[in-house]
């Protein structure tokens, strides 16, 4: 094997990873892969073939890219009538992990990015890389242009303003969730209206989302028995299809037909650990914002 070959070989291997360190960094999914693909560029001009830790090189490239695309970003701000939002990705786990989700669900929160949003780029990298994928401050100073400690502190500062503003989710509380959501897709899949019953708060409501111009939130069915019957008769031919999803955090579920979502459903779980509102999304201007 050449070394170029080698080398593509080794950044593929990486290339997720680079992914989902960009994502973070940036909260567009269409930003990180721009910053991924231009990584590759710098990574094929230069010879790695004396590269000791080749994920860290890959991993400080794409870091030094989102921080000056951050910093870009920053300096467009004021130019910037509506502002901006990151991107939330529905993750879908058919590993049955909770823990796994749990990671999942606090590392691309929208609310997490929108926070991440609010920090400056050094902050912003410092945290990203250390408290989200464990890279040492020695390695993120250089990448900040920081002394060890001076990145410390832009990692602590980030720290608190991210528990200040974000809610933390367990590892227990999204298991919990996740049970419950798994007994009412299994109760919609076997058509049984009593099991969907006893996950169902008594005062639960069922609202869809259709889009502008189909009344938008409009309330479908209340009370435990009308939603169940509703479920039951009208999502009978997508129940099998349906998918265990976190969407912002949130316990969800997917219909996926053809690699295109047609549906997203939004559960608000209450502490009695019972459904107590179905939001299903149909709209597919929403649907198409949403990559799974």
């Amino acid at each position: 094997m050449n070394s170029e070959q080698w080398l593509v070989d080794q950044f593929e291997q990486s290339r997720a990873h680079l992914r989902s360190v960009a994502y973070r960094m940036l909260g567009s999914t269409a930003e990180a892969e721009d910053a991924v693909q231009e990584a590759w560029l710098r990574v094929a001009r230069a010879n790695g073939e004396d590269v000791e830790n080749m994920s860290g090189w890959l991993t400080t490239i794409v870091s030094r890219i989102c921080l000056d695309m951050l910093r870009a970003r920053r300096a467009r701000r004021e130019e910037l009538v509506d502002g901006w939002l990151p991107e939330p990705i529905i993750s879908v786990d058919d590993a049955l992990d909770p823990e796994q989700e749990a990671l999942t669900a606090d590392s691309v929160g929208l609310a997490l990015l929108v926070v991440l949003e609010a920090l400056s780029p050094p902050e912003r990298l410092a945290f990203v890389l250390h408290d989200m994928f464990g890279v040492p401050f020695e390695e993120i100073a250089p990448i900040a242009e920081r002394n060890v400690t001076a990145t410390r502190q832009l990692a602590s500062r980030a720290r608190r303003r991210v528990r200040g503003a974000v809610p933390e989710s367990t590892a227990r509380n999204l298991a919990n969730e996740r049970r419950v959501v798994d007994a009412f897709l299994a109760a919609s899949r076997e058509g049984d209206f009593d099991a969907l019953v006893s996950v169902l708060d008594p005062e639960v409501v069922l609202r869809s989302d259709h889009g502008p111009q189909r009344a938008p939130g409009r309330l479908m069915a209340q009370g435990s028995a009308g939603v169940a019957e509703v479920i039951l008769k009208r999502g009978a031919p997508f129940a099998p299809l349906a998918r265990h999803a976190v969407v912002e955090g949130q316990p969800s579920a997917t219909v996926v037909v053809d690699g295109q979502l047609i549906s997203l459903v939004r559960f608000t779980i209450n502490a009695a650990g019972r459904v107590a509102a179905i939001d299903l999304v149909l709209d597919p201007q929403t649907l198409r914002r949403l990559r799974v």
